[in-house]
């Protein structure tokens, strides 16, 4: 993504202004020690499989990427014009890092790897990740992941 100050000014001032979210109250949960966690990725990239429909503009819905895919057939649609690709397509892991995370679970430093993660397109408004967060909660729990990186591209 290109720094702020290489933006035209309306989108660097968009960005600035933007307003947050505000939470009452934050859930609590234990965290187990990483090298008994079960970790996935979730990234912001607007990657899928190429089988996979493209993002859409405001959608604020997710891609399941399964770990055992062929990581060579994920395609990037995110939208943004601003958005920098060059680092994806010279390695993947600087938008997806899944072959650190599966050289962390070969060491040791992390249980296990997650069977399934997850791909946003960035820029979202967060009014509409509510009821998607939630479903992702969901499918984070049916597999088992106590714990996820969060690759915000």
């Amino acid at each position: 993504m290109v720094h702020i100050s290489e933006m035209p000014e309306h989108l660097a001032n968009a960005l600035i202004n933007q307003e947050l979210p505000v939470y009452e109250s934050t859930p609590w949960t234990d965290l187990k020690s990483l090298k008994e966690s079960r970790v996935a990725l979730i990234s912001t990239a607007g990657l899928h499989r190429s089988e996979d429909s493209p993002f859409v503009a405001g959608a604020g819905d997710y891609r399941i990427i399964p770990d055992e895919w062929d990581m060579d057939d994920l395609v990037m649609s995110h939208l943004s014009t601003n958005f920098d690709r060059t680092g994806f397509f010279q390695d993947l892991n600087t938008v997806f890092p899944i072959d650190r995370l599966h050289e962390l679970a070969e060491e040791g430093a992390i249980g296990s790897v997650a069977s399934r993660h997850y791909s946003f397109m960035g820029a979202t408004p967060p009014h509409l990740m509510e009821t998607v967060a939630r479903d992702l909660a969901g499918l984070l729990k049916e597999d088992r992941v106590n714990a996820v990186l969060l690759v915000p591209v």
